[in-house]
């Protein structure tokens, strides 16, 4: 019986599943510029018992994270790389992770007032220095002095505004600070976190199911109170999101785990009945849990871990058996450049936000409302990707 090597598999539903995704996490990111936005679509208050669309993309993309680990460290295994090597390459991407999200959150805490450079001008430096330090830069030796100064350029710029930053409060400005590590920067501990663990689980089934189930687990505890010892150490060592964050992640490399013992039997037609089985004990555990804590993204619950990852495994279960079985997927096409360029993507809109503010545009009132905002957002959301496409055509492409 012919087998597959884990490096030779490819998945077009993974990439499907992130550019679909990153599509939707772009929408709802620009409701805010929107009135009349429907209840469902946007997030929910910390103290609701509630969930609205905006809840779900996050946690579906960190899992998304975690589908690609497998796949990802078995292609540097197969080019020859260690574990000591594969470790190192996983800290440097968490790393270069968290400084964007660092850097990002702090732009949110800005005080205007205590800033020598508009705050606006601020964000676009920001952004440009992600570009020259982790642009993917052509294999040219006669330019490649000339890229390792752009990278050192990019270092440079950061560590200038990092100087001349000011937040907190005008009455009492302060120093960059950590704050919540933002969007990027927890997906770079979630990465960090599930991909050593993976590391050394290999993919031994049980093993992975085991982490998965101790983040899980880890969540629940906090929130039933049996964590409280832990309390003197909760400021300086922690499981980012109460071991939420990464619990989305693990239920990734699970989901590839079984698929790559699946493919190699040449069984995968199983496999996403598989997925809704993880789906249906997912959302049963999610329920199950709400009565206790509610469902909010913004404190972590239980509820919210279940129920978002049963959906997580629902969704890749349908791209899989879309692409992967049925080989639909030009339909997908336009979005594909959000599932392989996915960092380029999600930071186009800073610039465009901060460029569109400096010039003083905005669009009538009537265009940022109810139904014709949503189609306003959604098309927003589409150039972006379709712009992303473009300048990866000119060399203009993120990596970490």
């Amino acid at each position: 019986m012919h087998t597959l090597k884990t490096s030779s598999i490819r998945l077009d539903s993974i990439d499907i599943f992130r550019a679909f995704t990153m599509f939707l996490m772009i929408f709802v990111n620009d409701l805010w510029s929107l009135k009349d936005v429907p209840k469902w679509l946007e997030h929910s208050e910390a103290a609701a018992d509630d969930m609205g669309l905006s809840d779900v993309v996050f946690p579906a993309f960190l899992f998304i994270v975690g589908l690609s680990i497998p796949f990802a460290v078995a292609n540097r295994k197969s080019k020859g790389d260690d574990t000591k090597t594969l470790l190192i390459h996983i800290v440097e991407r968490s790393f270069a992770l968290l400084i964007m999200g660092i850097f990002i959150v702090n732009y949110e805490n800005i005080v205007p007032e205590g800033m020598i450079i508009n705050k606006y001008v601020w964000e676009i430096l920001m952004v440009l220095a992600f570009f020259l330090i982790w642009n993917v830069y052509p294999d040219n030796p006669d330019k490649k002095l000339l890229f390792q100064a752009l990278k050192v350029l990019g270092y440079l710029l950061l560590a200038g505004l990092a100087a001349i930053y000011k937040g907190g409060n005008a009455a009492n400005p302060s120093w960059m600070e950590t704050h919540w590590y933002g969007i990027l920067g927890l997906i770079g501990w979630s990465y960090l976190i599930c991909a050593a663990a993976y590391v050394f689980c290999q993919d031994n089934l049980i093993r992975v199911v085991a982490v998965w189930v101790f983040l899980l687990l880890f969540n629940l505890s906090d929130f039933a109170g049996m964590l409280q010892i832990l309390d003197g150490i909760k400021d300086y060592i922690w499981i980012v999101g109460s071991g939420s964050m990464p619990a989305f992640t693990m239920a990734g490399v699970v989901a590839s785990v079984i698929y790559i013992h699946y493919s190699k039997s040449e069984k995968s037609n199983i496999f996403p009945v598989i997925l809704v089985i993880l789906a249906v004990l997912s959302l049963l555990y999610g329920f199950g849990t709400r009565p206790y804590w509610g469902i909010s993204k913004i404190r972590a619950t239980p509820a919210w871990v279940g129920i978002c990852s049963g959906i997580s495994f629902l969704a890749f279960s349908f791209f899989f058996w879309l692409t992967d079985l049925k080989k639909i997927k030009n339909w997908a096409l336009p979005l594909k450049p959000a599932g392989t360029a996915t960092l380029t993507c999600y930071l186009i809109p800073y610039i465009w936000y901060a460029v569109i503010t400096l010039a003083g545009i905005s669009l009538p009132l009537f265009l940022r409302t109810g139904v014709i905002g949503l189609l306003k957002s959604l098309t927003f959301s589409l150039l972006v990707i379709l712009l992303t496409g473009l300048i990866n055509k000119l060399g203009v492409k993120l990596k970490i």
